[in-house]
């Protein structure tokens, strides 16, 4: 499959919660988890290399329209929710249409 909607999410949090952050998304790959969804093809979790606070997300999906569809449900909105009282502000989102790339872990 290829990605034709992606995005990118920057998310800072509180203090000494980054482990908790990043352990929350990478539960995004568990099996009826946003990550794991066929449409779902780069799942990527990273951290800042300047700010140990900062945490990268960037994905790869099928269509804007699936992307939706599975943020929509029941297991994404879990991870949503539980995010929010572990950031130190708002997060920046930028969506994007794929070119070409690739990713290989």
């Amino acid at each position: 499959m290829i990605a034709n909607y992606g995005f990118n999410a920057t998310l800072t949090a509180k203090a000494g919660m980054s482990d908790q952050l990043v352990e929350l998304l990478l539960t995004g790959l568990d099996e009826g988890s946003p990550g794991a969804s066929e449409h779902c093809v780069v799942y990527l979790v990273s951290r800042s290399a300047s700010d140990p606070d900062v945490v990268h997300v960037t994905e790869g999906w099928t269509s804007e329209e699936d992307h939706h569809r599975v943020f929509a449900g029941e297991a994404a909105q879990a991870i949503v929710a539980r995010i929010g009282p572990l950031l130190a502000k708002e997060s920046d989102y930028t969506d994007y249409v794929p070119v070409r790339g690739k990713a290989a872990f």
